[in-house]
């Protein structure tokens, strides 16, 4: 049978946020996936997708105009080959941000596609055999009032979640002492047996974040994320050195390249690679390989069906993320996407992404 691509489609696909989303830096007005279908002379359909809430429609651009003649006819098991085809034609334009989230979308089909030809799952494919893996539900957001985060994080936990994550630096990041207040009501709320992670957007300098570590770890803190800016990669450095809270970055690093940037300058703990964002799975497996000989962990950014396949076969993967924002969104692009149970989530038995779309759905709420 001849596998070759001959088609590729692009929808985007978003839900409006309510007015009260927002974390330190920025205010969530909508969040949606960009997903894309590579279709091949048999009939098989691969599905790859990546975020569309800001330049969704330049991602899309970037595909059919510019990406899609680099795919069109090739064999889907040439993941590596069309990869660097992809980087080395489109580099002038850019080499991180939405190229990559073009790249990264692709990629992820191509593997999808990789999947149903053989007609295993890809955690398989990677070498892992985890049926399951942990899960942690991320929600709380800066502009909530202390009620309505105590409540959103207590109604996680009720739904069987052993791990949460919300967002510090309110007001801008400029009140440390309503960060801890809130962080001390959370923590009261909940118990002392659900572990607590903390994101703050890049919103502090290092000397901020690490007194805000070295105060708020009274908590029992599992990791504080993105403390200082994701570029500043020397104050990240000076804050792990400064305290011993554990230091979580990298959901903005694109490519093998950041990822080695933040272990060479020993500027995280936890790697928390984007397949959708910095290369799809063809540079996750290298980012997660990178962290294996470091020996540090990899705890994937958001999307969690994409995510699972990479934690299950990763010996150093720690657990994959759900974003309480994503909830809708993907209750109505997919059908029957897995759903997080007690804190863990369960790969389907079915190959590749084992993802089936609600094409109904995505056809009649298709941004074009």
């Amino acid at each position: 049978m001849n596998h070759k691509i001959t088609k590729i489609d692009v929808h985007l696909v978003s839900t409006k946020m309510p007015d009260n989303i927002a974390d330190a830096t920025r205010k969530v007005e909508s969040v949606g996936y960009l997903i894309v279908r590579l279709t091949t002379e048999d009939g098989l359909e691969g599905v790859g997708i990546t975020y569309h809430e800001v330049g969704g429609h330049a991602i899309k651009e970037v595909i059919m105009r510019d990406a899609a003649p680099l795919v069109i006819g090739r064999d889907p098991f040439e993941t590596e080959v069309v990869w660097q085809d992809m980087v080395q034609y489109l580099r002038g334009v850019g080499r991180k941000g939405l190229i990559f989230c073009a790249i990264s979308a692709i990629d992820i089909a191509m593997w999808d596609l990789k999947g149903k030809i053989t007609g295993l799952p890809l955690y398989k494919l990677f070498g892992g055999n985890q049926t399951k893996v942990p899960a942690y539900c991320t929600g709380g957001w800066t502009s909530y009032s202390d009620e309505e985060l105590v409540k959103e994080l207590k109604d996680i936990v009720a739904q069987g979640y052993k791990m949460v994550k919300f967002k510090v630096g309110v007001e801008g990041g400029q009140n440390i002492k309503r960060d801890l207040e809130r962080v001390r009501k959370v923590r009261e709320a909940i118990g002392p047996d659900i572990g607590i992670m903390l994101d703050a957007n890049n919103v502090w300098d290092s000397t901020t974040s690490i007194r805000f570590a070295n105060k708020v770890k009274q908590y029992d803190i599992m990791f504080l994320e993105e403390p200082v800016g994701a570029d500043d990669i020397p104050g990240l450095a000076r804050f792990r050195r400064s305290t011993d809270m554990t230091l979580a970055t990298g959901e903005q690093e694109y490519t093998k390249f950041g990822a080695r940037d933040l272990v060479m300058a020993e500027a995280t703990d936890i790697i928390q690679i984007d397949c959708a964002r910095a290369g799809g799975y063809t540079e996750a497996l290298k980012v997660a390989a990178i962290a294996q000989a470091w020996n540090l962990k990899i705890a994937p950014h958001g999307m969690e069906h994409i995510h699972m396949h990479l934690i299950s076969a990763m010996p150093n993967g720690l657990f994959v993320e759900r974003t309480l924002t994503f909830e809708e969104i993907t209750a109505k692009a997919f059908i029957d996407a897995p759903m997080p149970k007690n804190g863990f989530i369960e790969i389907p038995d079915l190959p590749g992404i084992g993802l089936t779309l609600n094409m109904d759905y995505i056809r009649s709420h298709d941004e074009k």
